[in-house]
């Protein structure tokens, strides 16, 4: 007998716990050709913002000792191309579709959170709170408790399409902001987002980012990924979807035994396309050896 991959995320039914990191597999086009996205849990997409975006300017990807940096600055063609593109394209296959929400403003993120909630494929929003509010000095909502609370009321008010609210590490109590969007209505939360990092060329002295600092994603920040999901699991009753560095089976194993619900993979993506159905298999051959009947009976069982 299979063991049941099968979660339940905010209301969301997944076939299995396996998820797409925002930023990291597009809208699925390109990894098309190489993965059934039907087999997947959900697809979560790139950022999508009110207007289209160009990005930061290049060099925006510098690899680094086990990880990459990046600043791409929300690069996308605008809610409006993504309904008529991307939604239409991803509404063809069985796979839930959540679409991560970006915006300056949280008049923006209502937008398009509204815009969103109109169309029958998708099944559920994440918020990006670390984008920077235009209207604070261009510090990102999810830096503080206020904003993130704010921002997260707001948009619950707007739709009533599950919402997840992705968090960053770059704060001083993670616990606090998870404890604050789950009391302003967020459905489930999904962390780690991406560590603020720098890299310096030592010929030309100059910074490898034209942003100058960027993102630092991939296996070097794993370690923090798994004890802020450990953290936030003992003070919040939402379900988590943990992330940050997952680059196999055994890293997925990790997260969900410090208290993710499911998981989500990103920057091992670009090294092996094939690498979220793997995970898939690999999941179900462990548990099958283990005796373990259901993936959720490991979720939070580290034992301290």
């Amino acid at each position: 007998m299979k063991p049941n991959l099968e979660v339940e995320i905010a209301g969301i039914k997944l076939k299995n716990p396996v998820m797409t990191a925002s930023g990291t597999f597009g809208s699925g086009f390109e990894y098309s050709n190489f993965v059934d996205l039907s087999r997947l849990g959900a697809i979560v997409t790139k950022g999508v913002t009110l207007k289209e975006q160009s990005g930061n300017p290049p060099p925006r990807i510098h690899e680094t000792a086990c990880g990459m940096l990046n600043s791409i600055g929300l690069q996308n063609k605008g809610v409006e191309n993504f309904i008529t593109e991307d939604l239409k394209f991803l509404g063809k296959f069985d796979t839930p579709v959540i679409v991560n929400v970006a915006g300056r403003t949280v008049e923006e993120y209502v937008k398009v959170a509204e815009k969103l909630s109109e169309h029958d494929a998708v099944k559920g929003l994440e918020l990006n709170i670390s984008c920077p509010n235009v209207k604070a000095g261009g510090l990102a909502f999810g830096s503080d408790v206020e904003f993130a609370i704010k921002l997260t009321s707001t948009v619950r008010k707007a739709t009533k399409l599950p919402l997840i609210v992705k968090l960053s590490p770059n704060v001083g109590n993670i616990e606090e902001i998870a404890r604050g969007v789950e009391n302003a209505g967020a459905d489930a939360v999904s962390l780690i987002n991406t560590l603020l990092g720098m890299a310096i060329d030592i010929e030309s002295f100059e910074p490898q980012l034209a942003n100058i600092v960027g993102g630092l994603s991939g296996p070097a920040i794993k370690p923090v990924a798994v004890e802020m999901i450990w953290r936030v699991s003992n003070v919040i009753n939402i379900p988590i979807i943990g992330m940050g560095g997952i680059a196999n089976y055994r890293d997925a194993i990790e997260f969900f035994l410090a208290g993710a619900s499911a998981i989500a993979i990103g920057t091992a993506n670009f090294t092996n396309p094939e690498i979220t159905i793997k995970v898939v298999e690999k999941l179900e051959e462990f548990l099958k050896i283990k005796g373990i009947k259901n993936i959720l009976d490991i979720v939070g069982q580290v034992k301290i």
